[in-house]
Parts: structure tokens; C-alpha cells; sequence
């Protein structure tokens, strides 16, 4: 039915700016999800290539109504009570269907057979708008964007306490790799990180009491700090239960941490994300916090983002 397409990813920029030659939109806290559409049948996909169809069936159902075969990018995410992104209801949609089921459409890259991905931007943006109109949608909605004022809008995201902005170039083509004609702006420092173990708890704690985390540089896993913060107790228990089953006696990490004695390592095959303050000049994440699980993620990809610093 359909080939994955490589994404176009947006590199990480260190503040917001205005720029009439640039949109800007919310960088919505979620699961990057692609949606093959053809005359029969539809298939949602994410960035790691893992059906979304079962998780996500009323995104399905929606899609459904269309007649025309097409392909989209967005992003699936849950809202809260609040109306805000939270990724801990999204790991758990498919148990307990808690919040608001929403797939935020940003891009499309075909349609009726017609590849779009040479198109600019905003003529994609129109293709896109237009085929959303044509049907009555409550779960699949167009990812508003504004023109030019992207301090204004990154202003609004940090009140809202949401992740951060994209900034795209009005003329950008859709490419198949980073690219610097997507640009994203975080509120907080965020990292996608590989476990590669977890430590003995202590006092009160159960299970475990921290994550032994690393990235991948030139094809080796490089230990990048223990993440100890933002379980609560179901978390906790729901973590151990995935780390126990992959328990390994081998390191994983190309350089074994320091100390290491209380660690129990485990395979490579787990991708968390985590908020932190910054990195140290020994490149470890200082005060890291669990945001959660990234299984739309897989662990070779996960590297050390670096930020583009702006001149414009």
C-alpha cells in the first residue's frame, strides 16, 4: 500500500524571531504520525515505521470519510482537561481512553496520485485546508499557523506551558531529512535518550531508583546521565515491569558509567524522553526529568540535538 517516506524534521534554533517570510505554528507535545490514504483503505504510520491503526481508531474512522487517496503528516496527540498536550495521557490512551483524541494535520505530501513534496509550503498548506474543509471532522484538525510574528506566538506557548514553536519558511519544499527551513524553539530543553539500565532504589522508593540513559554517537551508546525524577508510583511499576524483560548481563554503553556496581543493565531497545537544564561541559543532562516513553522512536536515531543559533 504504501512506502515510508523519510520525514522532514525541523532543527532545533535558540530563540524565536519575526519574519514575514516564515509561518509559525505549536509544536504540539505528541506522536508524529503519517496517514496513507488510498480509495479502500487507510494506514497511519509512525516515525518508526509502527502501525498506529489499533492505537488509534477513531483517527481511522475519520479518515475514512474521505474518498480521495492521499498522504498526510501531523502530529497525534491527547489533550487534557485544560486543553493542553499531556504525553502521559497519550501512553496510556489505548487502556484507559482518558482525554481528548485530536491528529493536528501540518503537512500533505500527496494526493491522488500527485506527489506535492516540490511544492512550497504554502501551497501545500492550501491543498492541505481545502481537503479538511470538505468533510465534518472532530477529531482531525488543521494545525493553525501565523504568519511573521513568531515571538508573539512563542509567547503564547510559554503562558500556556505548551512545548515550544515550529517556524517554517513560506517556500520551504518538503525534504526528506533535517532540514534548516523547519525550525524548532523549545520552551524547556527536551532530549529523546536510550536506557541502558537503572539503578537499585533506596529508602521509600520501589522498583528502581533512577535511569542509566545514553545517545548515539558514531554508532556507539555514550552514557549521558541517570534520570531519577518525574515518576509517580504507576509509572514506577509499569516502567519495571518493561525493564525486567529486558535485562541483560552485558553493558550496553561503549564506556561503562562510574560507579556502576548497583546497576542492572538492559538491552538498547527503550527510548524515554526527558526535560532537563542544560548539559554539562562533560556533556551529561543536568537535572534531567522523565517526560516518558517514546515508543514511536527508534533507539539508533536517538542522538544529541544540537542548536542552531540564529542570525537573522
Amino acid at each position: 500500500m504504501r512506502k515510508m517516506i523519510p520525514l522532514m524534521l525541523a532543527t532545533l534554533a535558540d530563540r524565536p524571531f519575526d519574519d514575514k517570510d516564515w509561518v509559525f505554528e505549536i509544536k504540539w507535545d505528541g506522536c508524529r504520525a503519517i496517514s496513507y490514504k488510498t480509495k479502500k483503505k487507510v494506514e497511519i504510520i509512525s516515525r518508526g515505521n509502527k502501525s498506529f491503526n489499533q492505537r488509534f481508531a477513531p483517527i481511522v474512522q475519520e479518515l475514512n470519510k474521505f474518498s480521495e487517496s492521499f498522504v498526510l503528516d501531523g502530529e497525534i496527540v491527547i489533550l487534557n482537561k485544560k486543553g493542553v498536550p499531556d504525553f502521559q495521557l497519550l501512553q496510556n490512551y489505548q487502556r484507559t481512553k482518558v482525554g481528548t483524541l485530536r491528529y493536528y494535520v501540518f503537512d500533505i505530501l500527496s494526493f491522488e496520485g500527485q506527489c506535492l513534496t516540490d511544492l512550497p509550503f504554502i501551497e501545500r498548506r492550501e491543498i492541505l485546508k481545502k481537503l479538511l474543509e470538505s468533510q465534518k471532522l472532530s477529531r482531525i484538525k488543521l494545525s493553525e499557523c501565523i504568519e511573521e510574528k513568531g515571538k508573539e506566538v512563542f509567547q503564547f506557548v510559554v503562558k500556556k506551558g505548551l512545548e515550544g514553536i515550529v517556524a517554517k519558511h513560506k517556500e520551504s519544499t518538503y525534504q526528506l531529512r533535517r532540514s534548516p527551513d523547519w525550525l524548532k524553539i523549545k520552551t524547556r530543553q527536551r532530549q529523546e535518550v536510550v536506557i541502558g539500565g537503572y539503578t537499585l532504589p533506596k529508602g521509600s522508593r520501589k522498583c528502581f531508583g533512577a535511569l542509566v540513559v545514553g545517545v548515539y554517537e558514531k554508532g556507539d551508546l555514550v552514557y549521558v546521565g541517570h534520570v531519577g525524577g518525574g515518576f509517580n508510583v504507576q509509572m514506577l511499576k509499569d516502567l519495571y515491569q518493561e525493564l525486567k524483560k529486558i535485562k541483560t548481563s552485558q553493558c550496553p554503553f561503549s564506556i561503562a558509567p562510574e560507579p556502576n556496581k548497583d546497576i542492572t543493565w538492559v538491552k538498547p531497545i527503550l527510548v524515554c524522553e526527558v526535560i532537563f537544564a542544560e548539559w554539562t561541559q562533560a556533556g551529561i543532562l543536568r537535572m534531567p526529568i522523565f517526560k516518558g516513553l517514546r515508543s514511536d522512536k527508534e533507539p539508533k536515531e536517538v542522538v544529541r540535538e544540537t542548536m542552531l543559533k540564529l542570525n537573522l
